[in-house]
């Protein structure tokens, strides 16, 4: 598989999966609409597993991947679909817009990957900045908003920690049998949430909400999941991360065209803050190092 495809593909289902969230979520409940994603993801994957003829791999890395892999899908889905009940979805991915910097910082004490430079870390004071707008402009808006931004912070800290946690182990395996073993592993902890916070089918669920659900569970779960994994395995785990810089842009647009969701100056700028921080902390070396090229060949 190619990986700059495989890159595209994520940026344009991570892209889409905020609204579809949503959507998901109108008559069924959102652990309900989490829980009927993942189990269809599930499925699917088992049956792809089936026609490929591959056994899942039970080695004790193995296992050790798909909990790492199933706790961060877990903590990442399940606060997105709690937090979408009160912020706007194009939020929702302007918040995972962080994750490359909290990527890089753990990165930094636990893969042993020296690059908190100078640039890097003020990328980072500059994401921060940014997120601090934007819980503002969550708080302008309503309490609930707020709560909601400070609860998918809990859910990108999670992610980006099965990240490294997934380089870290660096298991062998394809991205199917990863994201198919990290599925099994969520199942029972969405079950649970569904049990807890519902524990009833809903009465009635949306046309919009079926279909939202189906795309999710075949495209959000699956086909992106695969593509994310295949992403993360052969590339460094900060650039992986940087799929995030461009999906919050048209998440944004999705959000105010096809949902009528607010775009507030605050949160215009906040958006901006966090991906100039993603950008300083992605390119902000190289300038610096052309820079210095160059003042130096003057002086020379």
């Amino acid at each position: 598989m190619s990986v700059p495809a495989a890159y595209v593909g994520v940026i344009l289902i991570w892209s889409t999966t905020p609204l579809a969230i949503q959507w998901s979520s109108l008559g069924a409940g959102y652990a309900f609409a989490s829980f009927s994603r993942m189990l269809l993801g599930a499925a699917l994957c088992l049956v792809l597993m089936r026609c490929s003829r591959r056994p899942l791999p039970w080695t004790r890395v193995a296992r050790q991947t798909y909990l790492a892999a199933g706790l961060g899908i877990y903590g990442s889905i399940i606060t997105s679909y709690w937090a979408a009940q009160f912020v706007p979805s194009g939020w929702i991915s302007v918040m995972y817009g962080l994750m490359p910097l909290f990527t890089g910082v753990l990165a930094y004490f636990w893969l042993h990957e020296r690059s908190l430079s100078a640039a890097k870390i003020a990328g980072l004071l500059l994401g921060l900045v940014g997120l601090a707008v934007v819980f503002a402009s969550g708080l302008h808006l309503s309490v609930q908003v707020a709560v909601g931004i400070a609860v998918l912070l809990v859910g990108v800290l999670i992610q980006a920690a099965s990240m490294v946690a997934i380089k870290r182990i660096a298991a062998p395996m394809s991205a199917l049998a990863m994201t198919t073993g990290a599925l099994l592993v969520t199942l029972p902890l969405f079950f649970g949430t569904w049990l807890w916070a519902e524990g009833t089918l809903p009465q009635h669920i949306d046309t919009r909400a079926t279909w939202a659900i189906v795309y999710l569970g075949a495209f959000g779960s699956v086909l992106g999941f695969v593509l994310y994994f295949y992403v993360v395995q052969h590339m460094a785990a900060a650039s992986a991360a940087l799929i995030t810089l461009i999906t919050p842009v048209f998440s944004l647009l999705l959000g105010k065209t096809l949902n009528g969701e607010p775009l507030t100056t605050q949160l215009l700028l906040g958006t901006a803050a966090i991906l100039g921080g993603l950008g300083l902390h992605q390119w902000g070396d190289g300038v610096v190092r052309r820079l210095h090229a160059q003042l130096k060949g003057v002086v020379d």
